[in-house]
């Protein structure tokens, strides 16, 4: 069985604690400022995508909701899931008391990293959702959402990551609403040593234009030149996939995958790519067993079909070319994807634990990994759980090691 090293996970979560729009707002926005407040809730279900029908009831369970301008978010248990048995990991409220600290205190968060064998992690948000699109949907006050994205941003490297020593990896949000100020805050936070920022996997479905258009080709211009990876989550598109409004929520789960597939399809036949040689992009949550399909369906179209296709003069290589060279995934449980490690890229994948999530490997996930990857060689784990985030996010750590995790000869 191989050594399963420190894991270094791309994608965990942070729950925002109550104080951090308060504490990180310029004072003139503080009257209107993203605010906590304990409510009794009623009935609720999820209503699509990330929108939920509740009712307040004031002899209910007691839930921290968040309140900015029109939009409510209510804390609930399946997304602040750890330190619950697996059946009581319901989509009940949930309050700040009832969280295990590790959701929303740094100190905690990383004591519960040396539980699950975890070195290193990177975190989306909770509340401002996990590309920030809830300053793009809940005010048309474009001054106000700015900085209300600069304050997340602000806490996000000096609360959250600052006193950590470089564990907790900063992953900032963007202005969606606007390109050229999307790209000036990827500078902005740049210079303070970022290298990760979260978008949307399909723009569109926020309202926004396509990666197409070419209209956000300053943000991924500010985002190569300065070495940020464009890191998408599954449900960065406000919109899961799914078959029918009755379905139960487990079929959404099971093809939470499928929008990935369809940005990374867009993005190699985009252009983008091949305009931006040195762009990084990572799929995170989105597993990876159905890589090799979509790779191999891509370069067949390719080679079939471009002339009518309309690539023929905008893509000049196989489409998995881009994929080799300037994508990664990102899994937690995923025995098909790693028995395809030929073809999914064994320098083209990381690992993560999924914290605090209901899918989340913790406190498992040392035993998960070595069950998961018992067939693989030391080299192959090594960059997988840990040696591509760090040449992914230009990490400084293992500078010692060779490619297999071993110390460099001399």
């Amino acid at each position: 069985m191989p050594t399963i090293p420190k894991i270094i996970s791309v994608d965990d979560h942070v729950v925002e604690p109550p104080h951090l729009w308060s504490t990180w707002l310029p004072t003139k926005y503080l009257d209107r400022a993203p605010r906590i407040e304990r409510r009794g809730i009623g009935p609720m279900r999820l209503a699509g995508g990330a929108n939920y029908d509740i009712t307040w009831d004031d002899d209910g369970p007691q839930a921290d909701c968040w309140f900015f301008e029109d939009l409510v978010y209510v804390h609930k248990r399946h997304v602040a899931a750890v330190g619950f048995d697996r059946d009581d990991m319901t989509m009940s409220p949930i309050t700040y008391d009832e969280m295990r600290d590790g959701c929303y205190d740094p100190a905690a968060r990383l004591a519960d990293m040396d539980i699950g064998h975890v070195e290193a992690s990177l975190c989306f948000p909770t509340f401002p959702r996990f590309c920030g699109q809830a300053f793009l949907e809940a005010t048309t006050d474009r001054d106000l959402g700015l900085a209300c994205v600069q304050a997340y941003n602000d806490w996000m490297v000096e609360e959250w990551c600052g006193s950590s020593g470089g564990r907790l990896i900063p992953l900032i949000i963007i202005p969606l609403w606007d390109a050229e100020a999307a790209a000036a805050e990827v500078r902005r936070n740049a210079l303070r040593g970022v290298r990760a920022v979260t978008f949307s996997e399909i723009p569109p479905h926020l309202g926004l234009p396509s990666i197409h258009s070419g209209y956000w080709d300053p943000f991924f211009a500010a985002c190569e030149e300065t070495g940020t990876v464009v890191c998408m989550h599954i449900g960065s598109s406000s919109k899961m996939p799914a078959t029918s409004p009755d379905a139960p929520v487990a079929v959404a789960a099971t093809l939470s995958f499928g929008n990935a597939m369809s940005s990374l399809t867009d993005f190699l036949f985009s252009g983008v790519l091949i305009r931006y040689p040195r762009l990084i992009l990572a799929y995170s949550e989105g597993q990876i067993g159905w890589l090799p399909y979509i790779l191999e369906r891509a370069d067949d179209v390719w080679r079939e079909h471009r002339a009518w296709g309309g690539v023929r003069d905008t893509i000049p290589e196989p489409p998995s070319t881009y994929y080799y060279r300037q994508i990664y995934g990102c899994f937690f449980r995923d025995q098909h994807g790693l028995e395809s490690l030929d073809r999914v890229g064994v320098d083209n994948i990381t690992f993560e634990t999924d914290y605090p999530h209901t899918d989340s490997t913790w406190p498992d996930t040392l035993e998960v990994a070595e069950k998961m990857m018992a067939n693989l060689t030391d080299e192959e784990v090594y960059k997988i759980v840990r040696g591509n985030a760090i040449r992914m996010l230009g990490l400084d750590l293992d500078r010692d090691l060779d490619p297999s995790g071993r110390r460099a000869a001399g």
